[in-house]
């Protein structure tokens, strides 16, 4: 579905992607850890040409995505960003239905009918009408993940869901994307919750200094880790939780 083959990304004289190769296959949740500054979200941010990379290739469903229609690229990679982004002058129903109509994809009644159905899923239809600036933390990010899902996308890339949240509402979010990928829709996790990584996704990914050090079955990326670079993060990472 997505092959990454030598991407690189460049700020000035600082690079910051050093040639990142992965392929993230339909069905896969895969999950990219790795110290902070590492390129992670920047890695992300390409995949949907938030970021235009400076080198490399990236294959989407066959096709390099520079050559995709940009509106298309992020109607079909929705992306849910750390701060929600949420328009905080639009209604709930207002900001997940907007673009959907925007883009031509439905006409307001029936993504209004979309919008109500997955806000039932998750438990909010009773903030139809709300304005973001009455929710909690933890509600803004299921409603941006909602948000994304109404554009119907076949990948959905999650870029620190998680980190701009108290740690109560941490849980909420990561249900909701633990039974998103038990649906099948194939996700890119950029994450430091561990706990999701070892036991939702499919798929783990070290990134350290611009490059992929170390890629495996999350089972046995936690369990033997092959690079001693992987092990150093690992043990670091178990003294902070």
């Amino acid at each position: 579905m997505i092959d990454v083959k030598g991407l690189q990304k460049n700020y000035g004289d600082l690079q910051v992607l050093k040639g990142v190769d992965l392929t993230i296959n339909k069905g896969d949740c895969v999950v990219l850890v790795g110290p902070s500054g590492c390129g992670k979200s920047t890695f992300l941010r390409c995949l949907n040409r938030l970021e235009e990379p400076d080198g490399g290739h990236v294959i989407f469903n066959g096709k390099e995505v520079t050559d995709h229609d940009i509106d298309h690229v992020r109607q079909k990679m929705g992306m849910v960003f750390q701060h929600f982004n949420l328009f905080p002058h639009l209604t709930v129903k207002k900001n997940i239905t907007l673009a959907p109509v925007r883009l031509g994809l439905m006409k307001q009644p029936e993504a209004d009918k979309k919008a109500m159905e997955l806000l039932e899923r998750i438990g909010l239809a009773d903030k139809a009408d709300t304005y973001p600036n009455m929710l909690s933390g933890g509600q803004k990010q299921r409603i941006a993940i909602v948000r994304a899902l109404a554009m119907n996308p076949d990948v959905l890339l999650f870029d620190e869901p998680t980190s701009a949240l108290d740690p109560e509402m941490v849980g909420e979010v990561l249900e909701l994307m633990k039974e998103l990928a038990h649906t099948g829709i194939t996700m890119l996790v950029v994450t430091h919750e561990m706990g999701f990584a070892r036991n939702v996704s499919s798929k783990t990914v070290f990134m350290e200094n611009g490059v992929v050090v170390e890629q495996a079955p999350s089972q046995q990326f936690f369990a033997s880790p092959k690079e001693e670079r992987t092990r150093a993060f690992l043990r670091r990472i178990a003294h902070t939780e």
